[in-house]
């Protein structure tokens, strides 16, 4: 019966086993799965362990680690010791050399320090001080420690110098000033701050930095400031003296008021933040400080060393200057431990100055000299003569400026040998020359001017310095004042507003520096390569003899060479037969030109000679009072072929007897496609100069009988004389008729 069947041997079962399974298979898998648990339990301990091991390790090793940091801590920390301000400031000063390396020219810092106790320190000063420089300074440990991490990595990396944040972190890169920027200097100043924190109290290290601390104008310490600035001592600085002089001390250079208005207007910024910082520490009321902000207190005229005696002062200006352009500070230049070796030559300068004052006629008390001598070849200065000695007059003549006349003609020639014409193609050589707008320029020379004829060649017309030539000239050449202002700065001339494209640029009416024509008379002789002039060679540091910064002149070619051979040769005409003549006495090549200028009343008022041998270009300029007063009835002649050439001849005869004997390359005569016909050369030569009148010849009468002719009477002959020109009408800036200047409603030229 169906309710009684059993179930079949092997059918399906609740254990939901695979279908041919083995008996037994379930207890062997449950004791394989037992096992990997057990594996999986023994595995966690093992990495527990190492685990527990590795941190072990590290603990143990952190632990080493810091008993070594310690260790060394400790040892940098006794090792390390507090130098004597003194000590340290002797062994930084910066000193400057002649260009041989070994002669001292002098040094900006000559020890203008003198060390006094805080007692007789106005309290004004230490108040605005540490209000300027670190207001927690009284409670801080001295050191501020990611300052000096993140100034260290900064600093490292090249990034602009971050400087430490209190008081005495300063004092510390005071005693260690160097121009390093390494973590290392940054740890070793963190030791000796903490050192001096823990030695020293905090009246202690006030006193010494405002001793140490560099204030401008070579003050070293505020007792030397106080008398720098202000003519009394550190105990009588009133509140604004004292805020002045807290203010400056943050950055001497940037805040000199010396220095122009810019300096002066940012001074009198940090001097307001200074004074109201001091209101918020309680140490002056607002309405003290509001007040005392309006106006920097007045100052004294700074006094300069002996050492600043003679051209030596207005040499160590000169670098100085330099060095501020290369990025260097006044707190670097003057105590940063910088061995600065110059271009100067001993003897160039001697030279230089011995024929201003052989030259120049006695007695003339408002006569200036400048005069400056350039390497051809590099644009180095050798030597100069600024005027009267430096503590008597700061005013350098021969880096200061005024219109060089004639003496910018060579670079209108060298301007139209650009533009296609050659030294044979002739201009308008009679006077005057009249401009397509009807205003006029005349020729040196009396009855309005020489006549030279209507074909001059520029070659005879440099030669001679005829204006009406270069005149001509200008006008001929396409977009002819701006090329030859183009030309010009090139060619070395300082790219000045003064400098503008007039019809009467070619004249000289611009103002330019000895210095910078003799340097740009230089690209002339370095056949049209042009140098940018420089005075410092080398810069190393005293400390470890590092070099900072060397010189590498980098020429660049502004003309072609034989364009330049033709300038020279025209140039060196004007020595052999022209108006340079008396350069003939260097006894060997030479290249020059001469050049007067007047003012918008036909005065006088300028006089040179500029020129230069294949090694040496010198620009000599004599002017009167502020460099715009007249000439005429003042020195006995003034023009650019007397006192300006003589001085410029005597200078090279020492000059030169270094250097050996050189010929100038041969001309190339350049002739290329003209850019405008009417210019061909002309071949008889150029008639003489016409000044009168020729006189009717008397006919002869017929005598009855011979008489007896009576012996000659010599009668004495008349020295050669020159005589000024009256007023004439000149261009303006605008080329529209003018009755005064040049073309830019200025100076004429005359030679």
């Amino acid at each position: 019966m169906s309710g009684n069947r059993r179930a079949p041997q092997g059918g399906s079962r609740k254990s939901g086993a695979k279908s041919g399974q083995k008996p037994g298979a379930k207890k062997a898998g449950a004791k394989k799965a037992g096992a990997k648990k057990a594996g999986a339990k023994k595995a966690g301990g093992s990495g527990r362990n190492r685990a527990l091991r590795v941190l072990k390790w590290l603990l143990v090793s952190g632990i080493v680690l810091v008993l070594v940091a310690v260790a060394v801590f400790f040892f940098a920390y006794q090792k390390t010791t507090i130098p004597n301000p003194n000590t340290a400031f002797q062994t930084q000063a910066s000193y400057v050399y002649y260009g041989n390396g070994k002669d001292k020219i002098g040094q900006f810092a000559t020890q203008n320090r003198v060390s006094v106790p805080l007692s007789e320190m106005s309290q004004h000063v230490k108040d605005a001080v540490v209000a300027a420089e670190d207001r927690t300074f009284w409670t801080n440990n001295g050191i501020d420690p990611k300052g000096i991490v993140r100034a260290a990595f900064s600093n490292a990396q090249g990034n602009p110098t971050q400087g430490a944040s209190t008081i005495t972190q300063q004092y510390v890169k005071i005693l260690y000033l160097t121009q390093q920027r390494t973590l290392k200097r940054k740890i070793k100043e963190a030791f000796l701050s903490l050192k001096i924190q823990q030695q020293q109290s905090k009246q202690e290290i006030l006193q010494g930095y405002l001793n140490t601390i560099y204030f401008g104008r070579g003050a070293y310490g505020v007792q030397a400031a106080s008398q720098s600035w202000f003519g009394v001592d550190a105990k009588h600085l009133n509140v604004r003296q004292a805020a002045f002089l807290a203010g400056i001390l943050n950055s001497p250079t940037a805040y000199d008021p010396d220095l122009g208005k810019s300096h002066a207007e940012a001074l009198l910024r940090h001097y307001s933040y200074v004074l109201h910082s001091m209101a918020q520490m309680g140490q002056i009321s607002a309405d003290q400080a509001d007040r005392a902000a309006q106006r920097l207190p007045k100052t004294v005229k700074e006094k300069h060393a002996n050492s600043y005696g003679g051209q030596r002062g207005f040499m160590l200006s000169m670098v100085k200057s330099e060095l501020r352009k290369l990025g260097y500070s006044d707190e670097q230049i003057d105590g940063g431990g910088l061995r600065v070796t110059t271009t100067f030559n001993k003897g160039v300068m001697a030279a230089d100055k011995q024929a201003v004052l052989g030259q120049r006629p006695p007695g003339l008390r408002k006569l200036h000299v400048g005069i400056a001598s350039v390497d051809t070849h590099t644009g180095a200065l050798l030597g100069f003569y600024g005027g009267q000695s430096y503590l008597k007059s700061q005013l350098n003549w021969a880096t200061l400026s005024d219109s060089p006349g004639s003496a910018f003609k060579p670079f209108a020639l060298a301007a139209g040998l650009k533009a296609g014409y050659s030294l044979k193609d002739t201009f308008d050589g009679d006077s005057p020359y009249t401009y397509p707008d009807g205003s006029t320029v005349v020729n040196e020379g009396p009855y309005g001017g020489n006549d030279y004829g209507s074909s001059v060649s520029l070659l005879y017309g440099l030669e001679q310095s005829i204006n009406t030539v270069f005149a001509d000239l200008t006008e001929s050449i396409p977009s002819g004042p701006d090329r030859i202002r183009r030309t010009a700065v090139d060619m070395g001339v300082p790219d000045t507003k003064e400098l503008k494209p007039t019809a009467g640029i070619a004249l000289g009416s611009a103002r330019i520096s000895p210095v910078n024509l003799a340097n740009a008379y230089s690209t002339i002789a370095d056949g049209g390569k042009v140098h940018d002039w420089f005075l410092i060679k080398k810069i190393t540091r005293a400390s470890d003899g590092k070099v900072l910064y060397s010189n590498h002149p980098k020429p660049k070619r502004v003309i072609s060479n034989p364009i330049s051979r033709d300038v020279s040769y025209a140039m060196q005409q004007v020595v052999q037969h022209g108006t340079g003549m008396n350069a003939l006495a260097l006894g060997r090549p030479a290249a020059g030109k001469t050049g007067t200028a007047t003012d918008d009343k036909g005065h006088v008022i300028t006089s040179w000679f500029s020129g230069f041998t294949p090694q040496v270009a010198t620009a000599v300029m004599y002017v009167r009072g502020d460099g715009r007063q007249p000439l005429e009835g003042y020195l006995p002649s003034y023009f650019g072929a007397d006192y300006p050439t003589q001085t410029w001849t005597a200078a090279m005869q020492k000059i030169m007897q270094s250097y050996p004997v050189q010929s100038f390359p041969p001309p190339a005569f350049v002739d290329r496609s003209a850019p405008e016909s009417g210019h061909a050369p002309y071949t008889p030569p150029p008639p003489p100069p016409t000044t009168h009148a020729p006189q009717p010849k008397p006919k002869p009468t017929k005598t009855a009988s011979p008489s007896p002719t009576p012996s000659p009477t010599p009668s004495p002959t008349p020295s050669p004389t020159q005589s000024p020109s009256s007023p004439v009408t000149l261009p303006t800036e605008s080329g529209s008729p003018s009755n005064n200047g040049n073309g830019q409603g200025g100076p004429k030229p005359h030679d």
